[in-house]
């Protein structure tokens, strides 16, 4: 019992190492754009209740396509990066196919950097007429005004947004987390007096807002493209031949867009809820509560997905190395990690629910109703947190197919007819779409527990090596004909 008690604490630490820090940097991340929203809300409500549209609009339409679309790709690469480094203790093949999937890594950056810049193209020109899609689904117009504002100025952050995640994930992938902690961070504080400055104090107010995140992301790419090009733990993972970049471009998109559909769902729902409020009676209030909420809720959202990214990488390494327990063991160790995150996140907000709206607005009733609406939110991580980790397993146990229909149904069968039902049929206003999206998340967690309580998880480990060694073989085929 004591050496299986040391074998969970030995995980937890390996677990930590790789979340941790990633929590820091994706949150850091995050705050930009939610450091931006708060001071809009000291505008006027109108002006939050806007933003807070243009942000769910941007969010589903932009920054989560091409989040999932660069995920994607970055996490097959990882996954076949691991097989390499594990199945070097092994065979000489292993170590040749492990040092080719460290030159592949950069090839496939470089080439989704490509692809995603051309998505960013048209993803500028909806942005443009967001005043008129917003109306046309039934929002108020002057609402939708604002929320062109805010949408218009924001273009500029697509490009280095799209290549932040791309070198954010290249360089997680080589466990170089430090060097984005620390740009990350650096970044945030600049953020916020370059945003005030903007918003208040040369009086570009909404605008101000949008280029300040811009300029920040900006910042972030310039600071870690210095340290690639003068690292020498980059070296060997740059890609060398231009041709192998605009030849991987068709095998990204093969991969990257798929995912994209199938995983936004998942954060569409989230975001068609923000869009619902703008039908409720008091749009301009019950926008701007629930446009609080999410931001929060995505806010602690890169918590549990730092999480997740642990679970999914010790899973698959252990899986890849037929360790079925040690895979096991990780699931434990992450599980016990998010338990007591969400505990201490929940524990924070309500104890602070009474001063929380003022983060965002002065507004008395405003605050208030963020007060009613921090139990929902609470409810809410938790569930999420449970559902986030789980999800990590399974891309790196090797069901995320199960786990991609588990999220459809859960949502869109489930979470978001609720969420109209509540808030529409039952005048429950924004507490009934939120009180659907938790009844959707309940419904996913206790799905993904199910499939995760009953995975075989040594014949996952013997599919995971057969997988392997077959395209161990293909690899040194391919060598052989070069």
């Amino acid at each position: 019992m004591q050496r299986r008690w040391d074998i969970l604490a030995e995980e937890v630490k390996r677990s930590s190492y790789i979340a941790l820090p990633m929590a820091v940097v994706m949150v850091s991340q995050y705050l930009l754009r939610a450091a931006s929203i708060s001071m809009v809300g000291h505008l006027g409500e109108l002006e939050l209740a806007g933003t807070g549209i243009a942000a769910c609009f941007t969010s589903v339409t932009g920054f989560s396509v091409l989040t999932y679309m660069l995920w994607k790709i970055t996490t097959f690469v990882i996954l076949h990066q691991q097989f390499g480094m594990a199945s070097a203790l092994e065979t000489l093949c292993g170590q040749a196919y492990g040092a080719r999937q460290y030159h592949m890594l950069g090839t496939y950056t470089y080439s989704a950097m490509i692809s995603s810049i051309l998505v960013c193209f048209p993803i500028s020109i909806l942005w443009m007429y967001i005043d008129k899609l917003l109306i046309l689904l039934g929002q108020d117009p002057l609402i939708s005004i604002e929320a062109r504002k805010f949408s218009v100025w924001l273009i500029p952050t697509l490009f280095p947004y799209a290549i932040l995640q791309l070198i954010t994930r290249y360089l997680s992938s080589q466990s170089l987390i430090f060097p984005m902690l620390w740009s990350s961070v650096t970044v945030l504080a600049i953020h916020v007096p370059v945003c005030w400055a903007l918003v208040f104090k040369l009086g570009f107010r909404i605008p101000g807002a949008a280029l300040a995140i811009g300029f920040s992301y900006t910042l972030n790419v310039v600071i870690l493209v210095v340290y690639l090009y003068r690292s020498k733990a980059c070296e060997r993972t740059r890609a060398a031949c231009l041709r192998d970049v605009f030849l991987s471009i068709k095998e990204f998109l093969r991969f990257a867009i798929p995912s994209a559909v199938m995983t936004c769902l998942e954060w569409w729902s989230y975001e068609a809820v923000g869009l619902l409020s703008g039908l409720l009676p008091n749009a301009q209030l019950e926008t701007s509560v629930l446009s609080i909420c999410l931001t929060l809720d995505i806010l602690h959202y890169y918590i549990p997905s730092s999480f997740g990214v642990a679970a999914s990488t010790r899973v698959s390494n252990e899986l890849g190395a037929g360790n079925p327990e040690a895979a096991k063991m990780a699931l434990l160790a992450v599980t016990a990690l998010g338990a007591m995150e969400v505990i201490v996140a929940s524990t924070i907000l309500l104890c602070s629910r009474s001063v929380l709206g003022y983060a965002f607005s002065n507004d008395k009733e405003l605050v208030n109703y963020v007060k009613a609406m921090t139990p929902f939110l609470c409810l809410s991580i938790f569930a999420d947190t449970i559902q986030t980790i789980l999800s990590g397993v399974a891309r790196g146990s090797g069901w995320q197919d199960v786990g991609a229909y588990i999220n459809l149904g859960s949502y869109y069968l489930v979470g978001i007819p609720m969420a109209i039902v509540l808030g529409f049929v039952c005048h429950l206003n924004g507490k009934g779409l939120w009180s659907g999206l938790i009844i959707g998340l309940m419904m996913q967690s206790t799905l993904l527990t199910l499939v995760t309580c009953f995975t075989n998880w040594q014949k996952q480990a013997t599919k995971a090596r057969e997988r392997m060694l077959k395209e161990a073989l293909i690899d040194e085929e391919g060598w052989a004909t070069k």
